[in-house]
């Protein structure tokens, strides 16, 4: 009994089998049908995953500013290049090789099957994650050159019925009608053909650019980008499926639950590392005294947290824990931090504010208990903070406030384009907070630099943490100062 047990348990597991060391990555499009076997540390499991999320959440982001293909590829290249590069096999004609090329799509191989554990939970996750990475595809296919693109045909077999010439002769004058208007007649008649359900293609059939017969379209092979993306999304939808299924053998597994957990809840705001050096306009170090004259690079989130701060000279723990932190990270020192505080809380006195607050200032900079020095709250950490109570003002003002509340207080910011602020509704009903926060941020500086050359918005980032929204407020301020001290000389 005892062996019959231990055998179906080995089989459960990867214990006594052969690890594949390395993975031959030949191209770099990718359907990822076979799942990687080879170890990798924790470190890289959970610092690929952040990086491909990166990438995802600003191809969402773009999704839902309605963005054309062409505006979201220029965002979103920026952002590939830096987290997760795919480099072709040749370059001018060159054959690209050597390791870089390979850790580069070992990384994009693992990164993406890290992500389907993250996001096959529910039905909603696995729909998002299969329109980003859809996109995502289709990008690296349009960019790729014919070698290419040849060569993902030739190594997964989609099943395509290719036209006869007889049949395609006999069919030539309908063809070529649904032919697109750059087509010439000599061109189509040249052109391949293949035969597929109609319904497998719904984009070339909305835009009438495929002969439909029986049921089935005829799909030009200029057109053979609308079939590959849909065998890309019909074959990850099914995965998914499939993972979600095969999830709970993790449980067991308390190493890569969290880091599961909080990739899935960080799909709309992953991880941002503050900029040290974007401190005050003009100043080398944030001073207590200086914190007032920088509340218009604040986002609105601390802005209504110091606005409470100033009203009732007090805040409650979770309020003192989430601005406390965004101070530090805006380069508020622990000595500066005891001044503002102290000055802040003018109605305590010495011995309270020794006796209750001190020690839980010291400890954020990690000068008390374990000595963590924590780091400032991001929008995924804020978002999934319980709401704020009476007489608590910390949280995310775009998920806790009532729309006429939140239309208020970003008035309240000088922001009164009535299209911004339906955008804003819009947003916030789609829960998608972020969004709405950039749009404030695009609406909020769009007057400080419409007569100058330095750009409007966040560039090529959207607002995933507070952060973030101070060091390009701080940024585009200095830009706007710079172009005007040139100007006046």
């Amino acid at each position: 009994m005892f062996r019959a047990q231990k055998k179906r348990a080995l089989e459960r597991t990867n214990f006594g089998k052969e690890v594949i060391r390395e993975q031959d990555y030949p191209d770099r499009l990718n359907m990822y049908l076979i799942p990687p076997l080879a170890e990798i540390t924790l470190d890289q499991f959970e610092e690929w995953a952040l990086d491909r999320l990166r990438v995802l959440s600003e191809l969402e982001t773009c999704l839902f500013r309605n963005r054309n293909m062409k505006a979201t590829e220029q965002t979103v290249k920026p952002l590939l290049e830096k987290y997760l590069p795919l480099s072709p096999n040749s370059v001018s004609g060159r054959v690209n090789k050597g390791s870089q090329l390979d850790s580069e799509r070992k990384k994009d191989h693992y990164s993406h099957f890290i992500l389907r554990l993250a996001f096959c939970r529910t039905e909603e996750l696995r729909r998002r994650f299969v329109k980003a990475e859809t996109i995502l595809f289709r990008m690296r296919y349009t960019s790729a050159d014919i070698s290419e693109q040849h060569a993902l045909l030739a190594r997964y077999n989609f099943g395509w019925t290719l036209v006869p010439e007889d049949e395609k002769r006999s069919l030539q004058d309908f063809l070529n009608f649904s032919s697109s208007e750059s087509t010439a007649h000599t061109q189509s008649s040249n052109e391949s053909y293949f035969k597929v359900p109609f319904e497998r293609v719904p984009e070339l059939v909305e835009a009438r650019k495929v002969f439909i017969k029986g049921g089935v379209a005829y799909v030009p092979a200029s057109q053979q980008l609308s079939l590959i993306l849909t065998e890309f999304s019909e074959k990850l939808e099914r995965a998914l499926e499939i993972t979600a299924r095969a999830l709970p053998r993790l449980d067991e597994d308390d190493r890569l639950l969290p880091i599961l957990g909080h990739l899935s809840k960080g799909f709309v705001a992953p991880e941002y590392i503050p900029d040290s050096s974007a401190t005050a306009p003009g100043h080398g170090v944030v001073r207590a005294s200086q914190i007032d004259s920088l509340v218009p690079h604040f986002p609105l989130c601390m802005r209504t947290l110091h606005t409470a701060l100033r009203r009732d000279s007090h805040l409650r723990y979770f309020g003192r824990q989430q601005y406390g932190l965004f101070l530090k990270g805006i380069g508020l020192s622990v000595e500066e931090a005891l001044v503002f505080w102290r000055t802040s809380f003018s109605k305590c006195t010495d011995e309270k504010f020794s006796k209750e607050y001190r020690y839980n200032i010291r400890h954020n900079y990690g000068l008390e208990g374990n000595r963590r020095n924590y780091k400032p709250r991001s929008c995924a950490q804020i978002l999934t903070d319980a709401a704020p109570g009476a007489n608590e003002y910390h949280g995310c003002p775009y998920r806790h406030f009532s729309e006429d509340n939140l239309v208020v207080a970003i008035q309240g910011l000088g922001v009164s384009d009535q299209g911004v602020l339906r955008g804003v509704r819009e947003d916030v009903r789609n829960k998608q907070y972020h969004v709405a926060c950039t749009r404030v941020f695009e609406a909020t500086h769009k007057a400080v630099g419409a007569n100058s050359p330095v750009g409007v918005g966040v560039g090529m980032e959207s607002v995933t943490h507070p952060n973030l929204y101070f060091d390009r407020s701080v940024q585009f301020a200095r830009q706007v100062e710079a172009v005007e001290s040139e100007s006046g000389k």
